[in-house]
């Protein structure tokens, strides 16, 4: 216990000890707010994941750069070492962190790419603040955080038409496969843009073969899920109907 408090000590009142304590702080402090944009969208790459990422990583920047600068040098032997050189490999290893958040959805659509960004993200943030770059990484991350929460909302409200609409998947089970073009027709209307159909034969019931269709389509009118449910919903040849908008 003695010589783990007189090793604090002599680490509180080095300067350059101070400095790499300050760089881990200050990167686990700039991981927070990438964590904390993820927790309110309950994305699975949390405060947890995002402080460990960007501390450990500038930790090894920190031991990468100390390491090539005070390896001692010798006559016999000439050593030449990257000062980033684990930092590099921080970059390309993350990625596993990253794929293993992307996800593929049984109605063909892919989620988690924004979270394996901020997953390099935080790394990036770590490498930057263990290299001494205070400001850039500070100014990378508010940049980031408004783009996310302000400018991607903004311009999807005011931005091209296609950038407004929003992607939506319709399952719905019919009695005659020769209502389908009615059934497009009444998309049509409401603004729909039908983009993927496909359909499949499901059990008999009482004579009657039901056929399930599944329509991938956009619209821009801003619809509620119900609203949307209840529309189909009316339809006297449908009998099931399933809604899901894709993230």
């Amino acid at each position: 216990m003695i010589i783990v408090n007189a090793i604090i000590d002599n680490m509180l009142h080095n300067a350059l000890y101070m400095e790499l304590l300050i760089k881990l702080v200050v990167a686990g402090s700039l991981s927070l707010i990438i964590g904390i944009e993820r927790e309110l969208k309950k994305k699975p790459v949390g405060l947890k994941t995002s402080l460990v990422i960007a501390t450990f990583s500038c930790l090894l920047t920190i031991i990468s750069i100390e390491t090539a600068y005070s390896t001692p040098s010798r006559d016999d032997i000439n050593i030449t070492m990257d000062p980033l050189r684990l930092a590099a490999q921080v970059v390309s290893g993350v990625g596993f962190l990253g794929a293993g958040v992307i996800l593929r959805k049984g109605n063909d659509s892919i989620t988690g790419l924004t979270t394996a960004a901020m997953i390099w993200g935080a790394a990036a943030i770590g490498i930057a603040v263990g290299a001494g770059f205070y400001f850039q990484a500070f100014a990378t991350v508010l940049i980031v955080v408004i783009g996310i929460e302000a400018v991607a909302p903004f311009l999807i409200k005011i931005g091209p038409k296609r950038l407004r609409m929003r992607e939506v998947t319709l399952k719905v089970q019919i009695n005659d496969i020769e209502k389908l073009p009615h059934l497009l027709e009444k998309m049509k209307d409401y603004q729909m843009v039908v983009e993927h159909v496909g359909i499949r034969d499901l059990s008999s019931d009482n004579g009657i073969c039901w056929h399930e269709v599944q329509i991938r389509f956009t619209t821009l009118i801003p619809k509620d899920t119900i609203t949307i449910y209840n529309s189909f919903h009316s339809l006297d040849y449908i009998k099931k109907v399933e809604v899901q908008y894709v993230a």
